[in-house]
């Protein structure tokens, strides 16, 4: 007979235990300094204990501060500004989710829980209305006391028509009146995600074109509505029905593009989706760069939003997506102290490093907190229902399609990417090794940019 102890225990203690067993004793005492496994589970259940406290008051102090906050920004708002201050998320009672789905607004902004309300942040219809319609109507002072008013950010209040900033590059000889009656030329328009701008491709892919490309390629970057130099309305709701139209507004009308690929990252996929959807015959192919969409298991916007933003203290930077995406007024705090005084804090910061900042690093500043609050909101989680939708379009369209990710991407999962691949069966499914949310990007430039000028003439054969 074979006498076995317990799974992983050490050699002289099993060894103790058969000796045991044989001669009738009683079995040995675990040796000095080695814990009983009564002893670790209680350990073990004392820690897990202390950072559930722990956990608990850290957000506890969080709804206090936010629900301080609020107070003080009423206050503010209505002594700066007066009756054209909008209410915020916090005043409301029940909204209809038909008026919700109706205005493309997302039932996050009305949802989200603060223990000493006592029940959940819900808007009244009455003041839900006043904030979609009414300051349509009335229009809302932009920009507000809170957001910065340089040059960069408000140049787009000194232009009589209100559309995107676009950096526009074309080939050297080409002839735009010419490319609008009928010509080979590829025109690509690029989409950033959240807290980026144009940037992001012309500091990628547009300086590593080949020379075949440059010549024959027309490329469209814009700075999303609320985003880098362009327009940020404070009366806008910032829906994904909102970022649609500028875009149709600012490039596809004004340059009658009778056809054309798209190129998003992350949230933009959700835009780049839109298009192809509203405009099916107008698409050549479509290139998404990890797109935030997730599996039909989690379609609601509730669930998304968790998922995007744990309520986790650790690491400090989970802690703080947590706190801009639940915490209305938290984060509009951070935004005036960040977004309101950014040119100071790029000097200050270089002159420090002694040279000039990355622009990844300028973007994360240029919007306001009503911008990118609600862009998060309206887009990345309220259209998680919608995100069906668009895939099923896409995969009945045909449209080639092509998808990259990073293995490595820890804001967007790489199961997002092969839960796609299922509901568009023609989509190229590409996986970059070691690769994470921003390096399937940046620091491979040329290849990245090869690929994609693959596709685009190979989609346009």
């Amino acid at each position: 007979m074979t006498l076995l102890g317990p799974v992983g225990a050490a050699p002289h203690r099993i060894l103790g235990l058969v000796g045991s067993a044989a001669s009738g004793s009683p079995p040995a005492e675990a040796p000095p300094g080695l814990p009983s496994v009564p002893l670790r589970r209680w350990w073990r259940a004392a820690v897990g204990a202390i950072l559930s406290v722990v956990n608990f008051l850290v957000f506890a102090f969080l709804d206090l501060a936010d629900l301080a906050l609020c107070f003080f920004f009423r206050i503010a708002d209505d002594v700066i500004e007066g009756k054209s201050s909008p209410p915020c998320y916090c005043w409301s009672g029940g909204r209809g989710k038909e008026n919700q789905e109706e205005e493309g607004v997302s039932e996050t902004l009305y949802g989200r829980r603060n223990i000493f309300w006592g029940i959940r942040l819900v808007r009244s219809s009455s003041s839900s209305s006043s904030l979609s319609s009414s300051s349509r109507k009335e229009g809302r002072r932009s920009p507000r006391w809170s957001d910065c008013c340089c040059q960069t950010c408000i140049s787009w209040t000194e232009k009589g028509e209100e559309k995107l900033h676009l950096v526009l590059r074309e080939p050297p000889t080409q002839d735009t009146r010419r490319h609008c009656s009928g010509s080979s030329t590829e025109d690509i328009i690029f989409l950033h995600g959240f807290l980026s701008s144009s940037s992001l491709w012309a500091e990628t892919v547009f300086p590593n074109l080949s020379a075949f490309a440059s010549e024959n390629c027309r490329l469209f970057a814009v700075d999303l509505l609320g985003f880098g130099k362009s327009p940020k309305p404070g009366d806008r709701l910032y829906t994904l029905k909102d970022h649609v139209e500028m875009i149709e507004k600012t490039v596809i009308n004004p340059f009658q593009l009778g056809s054309f690929h798209l190129v998003a990252h992350s949230m933009g996929c959700i835009i780049a989706l839109a298009i192809a959807e509203r405009h099916p015959g107008l698409v050549k192919s479509v290139s998404l760069v990890a797109p935030p969409c997730f599996s039909s298991g989690e379609v609601t916007s509730h669930t998304l939003l968790r998922r995007l933003a744990p309520k986790e203290i650790w690491p400090p930077g989970k802690l703080g997506v947590f706190i801009m995406s639940w915490y209305e007024h938290l984060g509009r705090s951070i935004c005036f102290i960040v977004c309101r005084y950014h040119t100071k804090w790029e000097w200050i910061l270089r002159l420090l490093t002694k040279r000039d900042l990355n622009f990844k690093m300028v973007d994360l500043t240029k919007h306001t907190h009503h911008s990118a609050w609600h862009t998060m909101h309206n887009v990345i989680c309220g259209v998680a229902k919608s995100t069906e939708r668009f895939l099923e379009a896409l995969s009945r369209s045909g449209v080639p399609a092509c998808l990259i990710h990073g293995s490595e991407d820890r804001v967007v999962p790489v199961e997002c990417g092969y839960a796609m691949k299922l509901k568009v069966p023609h989509l190229d499914l590409r996986v970059i090794s070691g690769a994470d949310h921003s390096s399937v990007i940046t620091g491979r430039e040329r290849d990245f940019t090869a690929d994609l000028e693959r596709f685009w003439f190979s989609s346009a054969l």
